[in-house]
């Protein structure tokens, strides 16, 4: 099977620069490759990353592209530039992957040698899905995604599959038994360093848990990118969480870091976390929560706000804990529920080990292997592998 993979425009491929798409994507690439399929990726050109190259058996195409930036209206311009870059580079498949929203159009309009559509939606849409006339398949990445996009087209409700998001769970998964005798105890947060991930509210909470000398060693640890073009709020908001927990903690309590693209590096980092809190805020901006997934893959009881999105993997008080962000007390339950699983051990080996396993569906062989028997169906019988 030849399979185009069209990626935004503001991140390079490979994942150099971060992003849950381009990783996710990435990764499934190497595994349809590895599998004797023609695969190419098409992303933005980034500094030290050749036009064209091929290397794990993938073909890398990347063309013009633009920086993120803080205006919905300006990407949304910015994304359909792209979008005719990306249609005039497209070469002949079978099936082509897009994650972009105006591409799709530019398929539909003038299909040229795409093959079969496949859309995979990474952020909520954003009424593009009224106008797409021809696609063949939707990937949902979750079923608050799936929800959204039948409300804006309900006559996609054939071509709409839920998958989730593919994350490497073996590799994941061999970081905790390293890691488990390790102190202190440490709660851990990775992605975007955003305002709207919760981060004031996380913060609130480790205040809220420093006045409680009779808790066992704890630590917090939150690893991000704070600039705009990565999708944070900007390094004032980064220092103004720094000041806030220097004010609180001995600096041996917590650390904050860079982002970690490296994918050993990362792994390493979530080994290192016992419980992960994503105290999201985002109700339309949260899609599936990549971060979650990896981090119970590794091990982490997660700890997380009651947001529609995590519930197709997360159960409350049984591979995880959920509070309500939303409650006027918001930061208290926070802190209570972080004290709760800081002094209970077994508890938190229950919930880690129940995590662990409820997440190895979305180990990339087994995610790669749904997602190419779903393709052949797209093709004429004569044309089908898998």
């Amino acid at each position: 099977m030849k399979i185009n993979i069209a990626m935004g425009f503001f991140l390079p491929v490979p994942p150099v620069a971060g992003g849950a798409s381009e990783k996710s994507w990435y990764g499934l690439a190497r595994e349809f490759a590895a599998r004797g399929h023609e695969v190419t990726m098409i992303s933005r050109d980034w500094p030290g990353l050749a036009p064209l190259e091929r290397t794990g058996g993938v073909n890398f195409v990347r063309v013009h592209g633009y920086d993120h930036t803080a205006s919905l209206t300006r990407n949304l311009w910015l994304d359909l530039r792209w979008s005719i870059n990306v249609w005039r580079a497209i070469g002949p498949a079978d099936v082509t992957v897009v994650n972009c929203i105006a591409l799709p159009l530019w398929l539909g309009w003038f299909p040229r040698c795409g093959g079969r559509v496949v859309v995979m939606p990474g952020r909520m849409p954003k009424g593009q899905f009224r106008l797409y006339r021809r696609l063949h398949r939707v990937i949902a990445v979750s079923s608050v995604v799936r929800t959204a996009v039948l409300k804006e087209n309900p006559r996609l409700a054939p071509l709409i599959r839920l998958f989730g998001y593919p994350i490497n769970w073996q590799l994941l998964a061999a970081q905790r038994p390293a890691q488990m005798a390790a102190a202190p105890l440490t709660i851990g947060y990775v992605g975007r360093l955003h305002r709207e991930k919760g981060l004031d509210l996380l913060v609130d909470a480790a205040v809220k848990l420093a006045k409680n000398v009779s808790l066992p060693a704890w630590r917090l640890l939150l690893c991000g990118p704070s600039d705009v073009a990565r999708g944070g709020s900007g390094p004032e908001f980064a220092a103004a969480l720094q000041r806030r927990l220097t004010a609180a903690l001995p600096a041996e309590r917590f650390r904050l870091q860079e982002p970690e693209f490296s994918e050993l590096r990362l792994a390493a980092l979530y080994g290192e976390i016992d419980v992960f809190c994503y105290p999201s805020l985002a109700v339309r901006g949260e899609t599936f929560g990549v971060a979650v997934a990896e981090a119970m893959a590794a091990g982490a009881v997660p700890v997380i706000s009651r947001l529609d999105n995590f519930t197709d993997f997360v159960r409350n008080e049984e591979s995880g804990v959920v509070f309500d962000h939303a409650a006027p007390d918001a930061a208290d339950q926070l802190s209570d529920v972080l004290a709760g699983l800081i002094k209970d051990a077994p508890r938190r080996k229950r919930l880690a080990a129940a995590a662990q396993a409820g997440v190895r569906a979305y180990d990339y062989p087994t995610f790669a292997a749904r997602l190419l028997a779903d393709f052949a169906t797209l093709l004429p019988p004569a044309d089908r592998q898998t």
